[in-house]
């Protein structure tokens, strides 16, 4: 059986390529122009990555709370820590950076210095009106000191809405329309309008202008990675095409290995448009993933062509034996490096979900292309010449393997020491990895964007907003006096807290009413008694439904208020502290048969997500892990073989695990992705050395010792090529700015080196240690599927070809 698989079909598919070229040639083509014409469903993420099931609690609170009051991160902030914006022409110019910002249709209102707006008392008839804070239209230099001092003094309702409570510094709020927030209008209007209107005040005024919000944050992080792609595909097109020339010198081996793995990216794009998925910091990685998966592919396909030339120089037979011998190779370890992405598919995680699938499918694409074009293309083209040749002397790395072999013959103590000493120290750098769901973390930290950021948290205690809904359970519920002192109480206690900002909501306004029937004397800034509420409520009639602060905090029907609070940029476990005593709180105040408190925003969602995606890291794995052991199960027809394989591509795991913990590079959702990612490739290099093992087992009649220097001169050479290649080819991700692609790049890059030292010096040195219990005849039986063709299977190939040619 495995025979007829391993000749008969191989045979069938290398006849059907070489036979039907201009008509796959032609089919390549089709199916390129019509990916391509995919592209444009292709969407780039206007919002945070939601990492959570659509049915998890977390969502469906973030859910509810969308549904009464939209989303909550529709706010661009504006700050300036100038003195001189309190100068008549500087002031001036702010009025009219305002005024143009009102003007554009994607901005509902702003709320400003410039255009503030003070509670007053009227008489006759009773009633507040919201009069401009700043009346005159050309203030003189004395007025405005005055106003100023007047904000800071006299009016705690703009208390880190306008002014900070830290410092001199203003802050400008532009409240965008919902409706646009999470739409590419949104994109439009902050890099085409809102950016050259800062950028040109700016440099009109002098004044150093500071931007936030999370609309302004996700518009611009979004975009880097928008620029980020195509940085990826030339560095990644860049570096492995030197290091091909390096191993080959043949310009036309480059190019054609090129041109076979950008067809692979163009089709990457066009799946995603095709699916209709997000480009996401994930799957934005995809397409140079492809162009690094892709070249050890083209590299085992042409390596082959030219041994097989230099052994008989017959073109046909040559294109026809590279389909024959590699396909298995090559389909093999492709299959394993797409099962460590597929495994992703089995999470509840949209966003994993749509990277497993993607990834899975073009990795397994890449190679169909590989088979079919490499040697479609040579078949038209002259033969190599003997320079191109050269290479496979391998004469410049015979010092590495002649150094492999004696450390396997000679050392094999040193490597069992090392070994468990790397084991140790990992597992005790495990137990120091911590977890992080930091919205902020993985943005680029140099962009001028993360520096504002840290500028507000500095000043206004947070961008991230947290929101907390109180359900009242009843029509006008949140104006009954009792359940805004509720409300007020627990937003002291939230303010008590150096990393959340002062809460607003409802109460500030209440606060501020009675603030104004006392004719704006400050010290009455606090939450009229039932008394005074009798006094106040006339002058509230026809004022508070008009009123964007309270209809943004209160819903329609009165029974649903929002408390709103920003955070500063925290790691999971201080935000699960916090999340924790805030509860412990909610539940001292609210009684629960009376009220019920949900606690939401994107920084909270955030954070459980992480936590959730490492539940799913746990899973993913280990599904890798399964999935890896029954495909070797199915191959190699041997438990033990499956266990002494296992060793050498779990350990390099462990030691990168135990790398985070000592360099503190935290679990996040980028970084969960290098284990699943690194085992699936890593363990291809196992899958060569033991199939060329159990080949030299039969050659030599069961020597193990022979049959392990064997396979370990053998295969050495292809697995120090494509390990080299992939290692420098995710080193390339180490370029991002964004913090988790780093970590990602290196850290595959890391385990991928382990995994060929531990694949090349560990493996060989268990299977010379426990000879007697694994090279057993009847423990170690002849495999599924044929990986490297021995002596019989030549001759077979040859009288394969002498049947072809006589029906000829």
């Amino acid at each position: 059986m495995a025979k007829l698989f391993s000749f008969g079909f191989w045979n069938s598919v290398a006849r059907l390529i070489l036979r039907n070229r201009i008509l796959i040639i032609l089919l390549i083509v089709a199916a390129t122009l019509f990916l391509a014409t995919q592209w444009k469903n292709m969407r780039f993420s206007f919002t945070e990555a939601n990492l959570l099931p659509d049915d998890h609690q977390a969502n469906v609170d973030y859910n509810q709370f969308l549904d009464k009051f939209g989303d909550e991160g529709n706010v661009i902030l504006l700050g300036v820590n100038d003195s001189t914006l309190f100068k008549p022409k500087n002031f001036l110019a702010w009025k009219q950076l305002t005024q143009k910002l009102e003007a554009y249709p994607e901005v509902d209102y702003t709320i400003s210095i410039s255009n503030l707006q003070q509670l007053k008392k009227f008489e006759n008839p009773s009633r507040f009106e919201m009069v401009p804070f700043i009346p005159e239209e050309n203030p003189t230099e004395t007025q405005l000191q005055e106003y100023q001092e007047q904000l800071y003094n006299e009016m705690p309702f703009y208390e880190n809405l306008v002014y900070s409570s830290h410092s001199n510094t203003l802050q400008s709020a532009i409240y965008l329309n919902k409706e646009i927030v999470n739409s590419k209008e949104r994109k439009v209007f902050v890099l085409e309008e809102l950016q050259p209107l800062l950028d040109n005040f700016e440099k009109e005024s002098g004044i150093d202008l500071k931007v936030s919000g999370m609309p302004y944050i996700r518009t611009l992080n979004s975009q880097n990675i928008i620029d980020e792609i195509g940085i990826f595909i030339l560095a990644a097109l860049g570096v492995t095409s030197l290091i091909f020339f390096f191993f080959f010198r043949s310009v036309r081996a480059t190019i054609i290995s090129m041109v076979t793995v950008c067809i692979g990216v163009m089709w990457a794009f066009g799946v995603i448009g095709l699916l209709h998925y997000e480009i996401t910091v994930l799957t934005a990685l995809i397409p140079p993933l492809i162009i690094v998966i892709g070249i050890p592919n083209c590299i085992f396909l042409i390596n082959k062509y030219q041994q097989e030339i230099k052994k008989h120089g017959n073109q046909a037979k040559s294109l026809q034996r590279v389909i024959t011998k590699v396909g298995n190779a090559t389909l093999m370890t492709n299959i394993t490096t797409a099962s460590g992405f597929a495994t992703f598919i089995l999470t509840d995680s949209t966003l994993l979900k749509e990277f497993g699938i993607v990834a899975s499918i073009n990795i397994v694409a890449i190679f169909v292309l590989s088979l079919l074009i490499i040697p479609i293309i040579y078949s038209y083209m002259k033969l190599p010449k003997q320079k191109h040749l050269k290479h496979l002397n391998k004469r410049w790395i015979g010092a590495f393997v002649g150094w492999m072999e004696k450390m396997v013959k000679h050392r094999r103590i040193s490597i069992y020491i090392t070994a468990l000493v790397l084991l140790v120290a990992s597992i005790i750098g495990i137990y120091t990895i911590k977890i992080s769901g930091s919205l902020l973390e993985d943005m680029p930290q140099e962009a001028q964007f993360f520096k504002d950021i840290k500028f507000f948290e500095q000043e206004f205690d947070g961008v991230m907003p947290l929101e907390i809904l109180v359900d009242t359970k009843r029509k006008n519920g949140v104006l009954n006096s009792a359940t805004l002192k509720r409300m007020e109480k627990l937003e002291e206690h939230i303010a008590e807290f150096p990393e959340f900002s002062q809460p607003v909501s409802l109460t500030r306004l209440v606060k501020y009413s009675k603030q104004a029937f006392y004719n704006g004397e400050p010290k009455y800034y606090q939450l009229p008694s039932s008394q005074e509420q009798n006094f106040i409520m006339p002058y509230t009639k026809g004022f508070s439904s008009q009123e964007n602060l309270l209809t943004a905090y209160v819903d329609s029907t009165g029974r649903y208020a929002r408390i709103t609070t920003f955070m500063k940029d925290i790691g999971t476990d201080k935000m699960e502290e916090l999340e924790e005593d805030v509860w412990k709180e909610v539940h001292k105040i609210f009684p629960e048969e009376r009220y019920e408190i949900s606690m939401t925003g994107k920084a909270l969602l955030f954070q459980k997500g992480t936590n959730y995606l490492v539940k799913n890291l746990v899973l993913s794995l280990s599904l890798a892990i399964l999935l890896i052991a029954i495909f070797m199960a199915w191959m190699f027809r041997s438990f033990r073989m499956i266990v002494v394989s296992l060793v050498p591509n779990l350990l390099p795991l462990l030691v990168t695990a135990g790398m985070m913990g000592f360099l503190g590079v935290p679990i996040k959702p980028s970084t969960i992705l290098v284990f699943s990612i690194a085992f699936g490739i890593s363990v291809d290099d196992t899958i060569h050395f033991l199939a060329k093992y159990r080949q030299e087992l039969k050659a030599n009649n069961w020597k193990i010792k022979r049959s392990v220097y064997g396979a370990l001169r053998e295969t050495g050479v292809s697995m120090f090529y494509t390990s080299i290649v992939l290692f420098f080819g995710f080193s390339v991700f180490m370029i991002s700015s964004f913090g988790g692609t780093v970590a990602l790049g290196g850290l595959v890059s890391a385990t991928l080196l382990f995994a060929m030292l531990a694949n090349l010096l560990l493996l060989p040195s268990l299977l010379l240690s426990l000879e007697k219990n694994i090279a057993d005849k009847e423990i170690l039986k002849e495999p599924a599927m044929r990986i490297i063709d021995t002596e019989e299977d030549e001759a077979e190939i040859e009288k394969e070809e002498t049947r072809n040619a006589k029906k000829k």
